[in-house]
């Protein structure tokens, strides 16, 4: 072999050396390319799963927040719609030609039921409750006493109320005895429940006394009505300390308070 075709083996076997390691170094560089674009997807990836989730959070959030919105919403509709639905009867006991009992002082039964009654509505009609008053003023339902008490008994059976409560001051031949009393019918459950919620309410805000409820079952209001009726008897005119109380404004105010929230506690409310 001649010496120039040693160099040109020598050439062509360092020729092939260099494509052999081009062709590995590409392979290299290709395979980086691949791992480097594998990696830049999985970041992609993730990325967006990051993002998806992000998305997912805020958006229960959002949707947690609205149905929480809704469900008050929903919830105070209720409430007002089933306080629109609830009716009391209020009942100023006597009226007109019927003064009621006489307080020691000369008090007038009538007017102070009235007075009392008034406050109480004022309390339930801030409550939102619908009432309905028997009288507003000095006259009665009808000229004689017993064309009266039907008229009431008619108006609380046709009405139908949730409740009814008849307001009225108590007298006694010994004029020792006081306090507050709330009566209900004797054969009436509910009637019995509502009076004992009321008198609850009755003890908290600290009157002169709080005596025991009763059951009765000669009251003409109380055996001739179809919903629970309550009769309240404030207080005795028959004693001239409670009498005096009666009168006051400030009395009269916790006595329609109390009276107010029974009632109130009552329908749940």
């Amino acid at each position: 072999t001649s010496p120039f075709g040693i160099y040109m083996e020598y050439m062509y076997a360092k020729g092939d050396v260099f494509l052999r390691f081009k062709g590995k170094m590409k392979e290299k560089i290709k395979g980086k390319k691949i791992v480097v674009v594998r990696k830049m997807g999985i970041l992609l990836l993730m990325a967006a799963l990051a993002g998806i989730i992000v998305v997912s959070q805020k958006t229960g959030e959002y949707l947690n927040s609205r149905n929480k919105k809704e469900v008050e919403t929903s919830g105070k509709l209720k409430e007002k719609a089933e306080k629109e639905e609830q009716t009391v009867i209020l009942d100023s006991g006597h009226g007109g030609r019927d003064p009621g009992k006489i307080g020691t002082q000369g008090t007038k039964e009538k007017e102070m039921n009235l007075c009392i009654a008034k406050k109480v509505e004022r309390h339930l009609k801030e409550a939102g409750i619908t009432v309905i008053m028997t009288r507003t003023d000095d006259a009665g339902m009808a000229d004689s006493q017993v064309e009266d008490l039907k008229e009431r008994v008619k108006l609380i059976n046709e009405t139908k109320p949730v409740l009814a409560v008849s307001i009225h001051q108590n007298s006694y031949p010994d004029p020792s005895v006081f306090g507050t009393q709330v009566f209900y019918y004797t054969h009436s459950r509910e009637g019995e429940n509502a009076a004992k919620v009321v008198q609850e309410a009755l003890q908290k805000v600290e009157l002169q006394k709080n005596r025991e409820i009763k059951a009765n079952d000669t009251y003409y209001m109380l055996k001739k009505t179809e919903p629970p009726v309550l009769i309240v008897e404030c207080g005795f005119l028959s004693n001239s300390e409670e009498e005096a109380l009666l009168c006051e404004d400030a009395y009269q105010e916790k006595l329609a308070e109390g009276i107010a929230n029974g009632i109130l506690s009552y329908l749940q409310i």
